[in-house]
């Protein structure tokens, strides 16, 4: 090795990236040389045989400076004796092949994050932290690059690798910023689209090859790498809908939520394995949702994931649209065609776990960074996945920022928190012996409690009109409550025991429904304890569940009444709703991921004519404010006959009190039509049919009511007027008096 100023240790530090500052010995510097101030201009570059520093002077002339080869592994320096503060510069390189390159030195330029940035981001409190750590566009000093920036405190070493660097570690050594745990390096001239990862060396020296937890987009599976992806500016359209959202209370309107898993929604014509994408979804899913009725679209996690068959919830690219279906920018235009037609859009999303992908965020940086150490506190038996570790700021800052990220650059009107459960409560899953107590010797995790709070709190001082839906299947208290009143602050709680209450009393032969009647009607015993939504969700129909119309018993007319039933039960229960696609049309097969619907059923009168219920009761739904105005409430619910179990027959009425209106629901769960059966009303007048699911239109048998009935003064029910009605067979009636 030739002499050079900089110190011999230093130089196999940068050779063998083992340097946490590689910017205190590349670049330029001032030294002192032959006894003199002077500036140095060190680089090290791997594949170089000669290179040159280029200085262009203000007259606009350039000079060539030829680098010492200092170490024949490719340290080079040149030392301007006549020279004592910077100047700006540029680097030249030839290589074995004869090939020459011109570029300017990412040594050269200053760090972009500032201290405030770095103690936000060391406080938790960093909501907007995604725009300073992955891969951002800069200009600096008139020049365009990339700076990458990483969180890994235990790193020996970090270098990023990519496509523009031959995915050699040693070309670009990151420097990581005080005692903050970040790397940071700019890179000028690196393309967007360019692919990249970090690599880092651990603490024993264990080399582990990282994608960027804050990559905007990612290659599209088998393959891992982060992409360079230079934000654009979206041509947003829905700025009525934005000030509307929030202007609005969303919860004292309609929501019906249709869900979708957008990779077997619809495939394209003539392309049986290909789903349709982003753009194409938007001529079509939109119109469909619409047409249908339902107020929101609810998607399945959309952010990246290497395994198919974990349907988007094990995910490795938390601020990456899965690439499947287009860029980013394809999906923000999905959006917008939903927000112009007045459709919201709602995401599921996923901070409970995340798989053991070696390219993802287990054991980041060589330690246990985003996962706590302790497997009982870090490892999600049922799913083989990892546990966040919610007691580090830093990991709830990544967090609430992904959950922002989502709302402020997409548009999103709303997050689907998944498995809230398993992030409430220490033995989750687990038995005797195999999780760790809190503090207080309980089994509440309250590190997770906390972190939903200020979630939630988050979200919405930022984002007003916004929701945050818990699907949170126990009994923990206040997980709708205000968070200054020590709830959650979630605005919809997943209503988990009407589900599985609902579907078991459905499941039951009609002959033996009378005995269990209770399964109808216990979920108003705790209806108006938290705000709640409705939920018939893909895990209803997966795994051996069966479709939902299988799981109704009878012929073929009983399953498709039953189905009209069902839906019609709970369009009338309190709660918002929601429905996995394919059940609106009584599909036969359980959902599969890795196939379209059958949307060939349509074809046939009985899966068209369901269709057609559904849609109808999302029209009503909507139009009725007595359906959605009170929900959360007992003044917009009112038993009329809740005792008659022995004919299996129930009825109520949903109010709204402002309006003074009223639609009443009386459900038959048996095949038997019921003549001159009395129901008392509240008010005298005539009643109309407003819907009955047994017409002949909706595929029914047609007994009813010749669309309206008038009130006899006769006492029925505790009311002094009464009508006098045919029950149809296995339907719900709903009927309104008319003004």
């Amino acid at each position: 090795m030739m002499r050079s100023t900089a110190a011999v240790e230093d130089i196999y530090k940068i050779i063998y990236t083992e340097h946490h500052d590689p910017y205190s010995v590349l670049g330029i510097h001032k030294v002192t040389y032959r006894k003199k101030p002077c500036m140095a201009v060190r680089a090290f570059m791997p594949l170089a045989t000669h290179a040159w520093v280029l200085r262009e002077y203000d007259d606009g002339r350039v000079e060539d400076f030829p680098m010492l080869r200092v170490h024949g592994d490719g340290f080079f320096e040149f030392v301007f004796e006549d020279e004592e503060t910077p100047f700006p510069y540029k680097l030249r390189r030839t290589t074995l092949d004869g090939e020459e390159h011109t570029f300017h030195d990412s040594y050269a330029f200053l760090p972009q994050l500032t201290d405030f940035d770095l103690h936000l981001f060391a406080e938790g409190n960093h909501y907007r932290i995604y725009d300073k750590l992955g891969a951002h566009y800069r200009e600096i000093d008139g020049v365009g690059g990339i700076e990458f920036a990483v969180w890994a405190p235990n790193a020996r070493s970090v270098s990023v690798i990519g496509s523009f660097n031959g995915w050699d570690r040693r070309r670009h050594a990151m420097r990581v910023l005080g005692s903050s745990g970040v790397w940071e390096i700019f890179i000028p001239g690196v393309d967007d689209g360019a692919l990249y990862k970090f690599e880092i060396k651990t603490q024993i020296g264990h080399i582990a090859v990282k994608a960027d937890p804050f990559s905007f987009a990612m290659e599209e599976r088998p393959r891992t790498a982060s992409v360079v992806h230079v934000s654009r500016e979206f041509d947003w359209s829905d700025r009525d809908w934005m000030k509307l959202r929030r202007e609005s209370a969303p919860l004292d309107g309609p929501m019906s939520i249709y869900e979708v898993h957008i990779g077997s929604w619809k495939n394209v014509d003539g392309e049986e394995e290909r789903p349709l994408n982003y753009r194409e979804l938007a001529d079509t899913l939109v119109s469909y949702v619409k047409e249908n009725g339902y107020t929101h679209v609810e998607f399945l996690p959309i952010m990246e994931h290497p395994f198919d068959g974990s349907w988007g919830y094990q995910v490795t690219g938390y601020f990456a649209p899965t690439s499947r279906y287009g860029s980013p920018e394809d999906f923000m235009f999905l959006i917008n065609c939903f927000h112009e037609e007045g459709i919201g859009v709602l995401l599921d999303w996923v901070p409970a776990h995340f798989p053991k992908d070696q390219h993802a965020l287990g054991y980041f940086d060589g330690s246990h960074l985003f996962e706590h150490a302790d497997p009982r506190k870090g490892e999600h038996m049922d799913w083989g996945t990892l546990i966040f570790n919610y007691g580090r700021n830093e990991v709830r800052n990544f967090l609430i920022a992904n959950a922002l990220y989502w709302i402020d650059r997409f548009h999103i009107d709303g997050l689907r928190i998944d498995a809230v459960a398993s992030m409430l409560y220490l033995d989750y899953s687990r038995n005797e012996g195999e999780w760790v107590p809190n503090e207080f010797g309980g089994r509440e995790n309250l590190e997770a409690i906390n972190f939903l709070r200020q979630l939630n709190w988050a979200i919405h001082s930022y984002y007003p009109g916004v929701m945050v839906m818990a699907e949170e299947s126990t009994s923990f208290t206040g997980v709708t409550h205000p968070v200054d009143s020590d709830g959650l602050g979630f605005d919809l709680k997943w209503n988990m025991g009407w589900m599985n209450d609902t579907l078991e009393y459905f499941e039951k032969d009609p002959l033996f429904r009378k005995h269990h009647h209770n399964n109808l009607t216990f979920s108003m015993l705790y209806a108006f304890s938290e705000k709640f939504l409705l939920p018939i969700s893909h895990d209803e129909v997966v795994h051996g569940k069966n479709a939902l119309i299988t799981k109704m018993p009878g012929d073929y007319w009983q399953k498709f009444a039953n189905m009209r039933l069902f839906f019609g039960y709970k369009y009338g229960h309190p709660g918002k709703k929601l429905l996995i696609m394919g059940q609106e049309f009584g599909q036969w097969n359980e959902w599969n991921h890795d196939s379209e619907l059958d949307w060939n059923l349509l074809e046939f009168d009985a899966h068209r004519q369901l269709l057609t219920w559904v849609r109808d009761l999302n029209m009503l739904y909507r139009q009725e404010k007595a359906l959605f105005q009170d929900d959360f409430s007992w003044e917009g619910f009112q038993w009329i006959e809740i005792e008659d179990a022995d004919r299996s027959l129930l009825s109520f009425e949903r109010i709204a009190k402002d309006a003074g209106e009223r639609l009443i629901f009386l459900c038959n769960f048996t095949p038997t039509v019921h003549h001159h059966y009395r129901l008392g009303v509240s008010e005298a007048g005539t009643y109309r049919e407003v819907l009955n699911s047994d017409s002949e239109y909706y595929g029914g048998s047609g007994v009813g009511n010749w669309g309206s009935v008038s009130t006899e003064d006769v006492a029925s029910h505790n009311r002094e007027q009464s009508l006098v009605l045919t029950v149809p067979p296995l339907a719900v009636l709903i009927l309104k008096r008319e003004s």
